[in-house]
């Protein structure tokens, strides 16, 4: 009845308007309107009450995050833990050019990564890097350029050390960690110079230990094994050659140098495939305190070609043992050989043992699994000349056998 009231009273209204010619059209039209809306709300109300829907007014309200507010500042120390990190670190963080002279000038030779590791001014690169060079050049997080000399070089663990003439206030040295200490799963950060692009920051994770590169030897004797690398899916490229592998606390746990792809660039350069290999800290410390004081690393040698798993023969051998190292062969006259251990009998043209060796089932009384625990036993703890035992199966029994070390050959 309200409504009918109004709109009686609009039409009214209209009709009295209507008597002014300037708006007598539109009155007529309100009041024609107003009549036929009353006369409907008449007839409505005559069958059915009528339900008035009111549409109470949109409220804005703010878009809600994704992320929950306590996530979210977890978030953001995280963030700032990683922007601190590369502040303070980055400092550190040189990229390395290399010219080789030809003849008729200086010509460029590739490029890499490094990091000063003292306010001398050494710095710490891969060998790969400088090696052949006769020209390095360094330059600064903050542009500058400074000509380093090559204080030594170790092919073995892929590292060299060089060293800058500048003021050790413009310096900022790293701090080198307890690589021993790294755990799978932990994060870590990689800070290099890959494709040339200076002061480039990934994050991964450490997501393997333990594992061993193959590393040429200049006398022509084949491989050796360099020890103990740390795995890891921080996105290691060319160019991140030399570079640090850091803990979340920007302290350096490996240097960058290596990675495993089938990945190509467009100039068929390999890239990143979330496989990268680093050489631990505690090996820097090692090798830069032997280049710093002999001028060179002089590693341990046992004089074993080759190896195998337990598990590649156990079933063809039936052994009733879980774990140790098979030997593949000895070197004629090595210290393994000289101390009685036996090499297996291997087919050329298959590849399989013939004939069973010795297996190593400890190395000073600690167990083995496979070779890579054996070298990185013998690498990070002795020197030549250093008198070890080597447990050993031979034929269904246990037996002790003394080895002196050899030096491993240059």
């Amino acid at each position: 009845m309200k409504n009918k009231r109004l709109f009686s009273i609009i039409a009214a209204t209209a009709i009295l308007l209507s008597g002014c010619s300037s708006i007598s059209s539109l009155a007529r039209s309100l009041a024609d309107q107003a009549e036929v809306r009353a006369a409907a709300l008449t007839r409505s109300d005559e069958t059915e009450a009528i339900t008035s829907v009111v549409h109470a007014p949109v409220a804005i309200q703010p878009t809600p995050t994704a992320i929950p507010a306590t996530a979210r500042a977890r978030f953001d120390e995280e963030e700032a833990v990683l922007i601190n990190l590369y502040e303070r670190v980055n400092r550190a963080v040189v990229s390395i050019s290399v010219r080789r002279n030809t003849g008729s000038g200086f010509i460029g030779a590739g490029s890499g990564s490094g990091f000063v590791i003292d306010t001398a001014g050494h710095i710490v690169t891969n060998n790969h890097v400088v090696d052949g060079a006769d020209r390095i050049n360094v330059i600064f997080s903050d542009g500058t350029y400074a000509r380093a000399e090559l204080v030594g070089a170790d092919a073995y663990s892929d590292l060299a050390l060089l060293k800058v003439d500048r003021s050790a206030e413009r310096l900022t040295p790293v701090e080198l960690a307890d690589s021993d200490e790294v755990k799978v799963g932990q994060r870590v950060v990689a800070i290099g110079n890959p494709f040339g692009l200076a002061g480039t920051m990934t994050l991964g994770i450490v997501s393997a230990r333990g594992r061993v590169l193959p590393e040429p030897s200049s006398s022509g004797q084949g491989s050796f094994s360099n020890p103990d690398i740390i795995q890891t899916d921080a996105a290691i490229n060319p160019g991140n050659s030399g570079g640090p592998l850091l803990d979340m606390r920007g302290r350096v746990i490996g240097v960058n140098t290596a990675i495993r792809t089938n990945n190509m660039a467009g100039f068929g350069q390999p890239v990143n495939s979330g496989v990268g290999f680093a050489v631990p800290s505690n090996t820097v410390k090692r090798v830069v305190r032997a280049l710093l004081e002999e001028g060179r690393v002089r590693y341990p040698y046992l004089g074993i070609q080759g190896a195998f798993s337990l598990a590649e023969v156990g079933d063809q051998f039936d052994l009733p043992i879980e774990r140790g190292v098979v030997v593949g062969g000895v070197v004629e006259r090595g210290p393994v050989a000289r101390a009685g251990l036996r090499g297996s009998t291997i087919s050329r043209s298959t590849g399989q043992i013939i004939r069973l060796g010795d297996i190593i089932l400890a190395f000073n009384g600690q167990p083995v699994s496979n070779y890579e625990e054996l070298i990185a036993l013998l690498v990070k703890n002795h020197q030549p000349g250093d008198r070890v035992t080597l447990t050993v199966w031979r034929d269904g029994r246990q037996l002790d056998l003394t080895v002196t070390l050899g030096e491993r050959p240059q």
